[in-house]
């Protein structure tokens, strides 16, 4: 066999084999199945689907921080400078009695590199009506301004609370768990809950809300009626309570009246000066009551939109009462939201 002879039997060989692999099926492996986020729009912006679920979920949240002012804010200095992060998560899904909601607020405080803080702010669950958890009160929803001082101590709770809603009208009772330590009758310490109740409504440009909490430590109640008014450019806000005693709701004085204009200059600025007078400042030696003294703050607070999400806010604040040092305080903030 010369060579001519052996280079066609290789050549021939190549080709079968190289035919006998071509005959076979090309098998290519299946992609694994990828499920994109899904935009859920039945609740509003920025909610998405949780693969896999129908329940749709939104994260939000800030970064503030603040440049604080007032006599001996932080021991000795009448500067100190603040930082917090906050973050919220809230799922949503439909459900036969209505959209179950959970809500999540994880707030991080830090006044320094050692002297710093990690809480749950918000933590409930709501469906129909009801909402039980750690949650803000009622007393907690307050003016628009800086200047005023509407409620006393933590305005968060352990609570379980109804509200019904019928249009421009709405009504709720809640049952508050008041366990910290505040500034009480002689002799008193923590509460074991407290009652509220509230009723709201709204006709037009005007809007009224009338609230009521019953300490059941110290058997005391504060009342606190809440007006606003839509006048000119801007936005009228008058409110008065008055206190039986002292208790967690309110015991700044037995009765006080604030009020405040939220002036809208345009998209980006907002200015609005306040005053509140309080009467009756002293506690009572058995804790019954309030008795003399009486106390002003007056102040301005200007909200400045720099760009979408950052804005900034100056407050500035003057507080005199009888047979006390008069102070001024107030703070300079920035805040990213998102």
């Amino acid at each position: 066999m010369n060579i001519r002879t052996i280079l066609f039997a290789s050549v021939a060989a190549l080709v079968a084999a190289s035919g006998a692999r071509a005959a076979d099926a090309i098998v290519a492996a299946e992609p694994e199945p990828v499920e994109y986020v899904r935009v859920c729009d039945a609740y509003g912006t920025g909610y998405f689907y949780i693969p896999g679920t129908e329940t749709c979920l939104s994260i939000g949240g800030y970064i503030r921080t603040e440049v604080r002012f007032g006599d001996n804010i932080a021991g000795d200095s009448d500067v100190n400078f603040w930082t917090r992060g906050q973050v919220t998560f809230q799922a949503k899904n439909d459900t036969e009695y209505g959209t179950l909601t959970g809500v999540m607020t994880l707030r991080y405080n830090a006044d320094n590199a050692s002297d710093q803080e990690a809480l749950l702010d918000e933590g409930y669950i709501d469906i129909a009506g009801f909402r039980v958890g750690k949650l803000y009160s009622w007393w907690d929803d307050d003016m628009s301004g800086e200047t005023d001082t509407l409620a006393s101590n933590e305005t968060t709770h352990n609570s379980i609370r109804y509200q019904y809603e019928n249009g421009a009208f709405a009504a709720g009772l809640s049952v508050d768990e008041l366990e910290e330590d505040y500034a009480t009758k002689p002799g008193e310490g923590p509460n074991n809950f407290g009652v509220a109740g509230q009723v709201s409504y709204k006709a037009g440009a005007i809007s009224a809300y009338l609230l009521a909490g019953y300490d059941t430590d110290t058997s005391e109640v504060a009342v606190r009626g809440i007006v606003y008014a839509d006048i000119g450019p801007g936005t009228l806000g008058i409110a008065g309570i008055w206190a039986s005693g002292a208790n967690y709701y309110y015991e700044e004085s037995e009765w006080t009246i604030a009020a405040e204009y939220a002036l809208k200059i345009n998209d980006k600025w907002t200015v609005t000066p306040g005053f509140q007078y309080f009467e009756n400042i002293a506690l009572e030696a058995d804790g019954n009551g309030f008795t003399g003294g009486s106390a002003y703050t007056t102040g301005v607070t200007i909200d400045y939109r720099i760009v979408d999400d950052l804005r900034t806010k100056l407050s500035v604040q003057y507080h005199d009462e009888d047979e006390g040092d008069d102070e001024v305080f107030g703070f300079l903030r920035f805040q990213r939201d998102f």
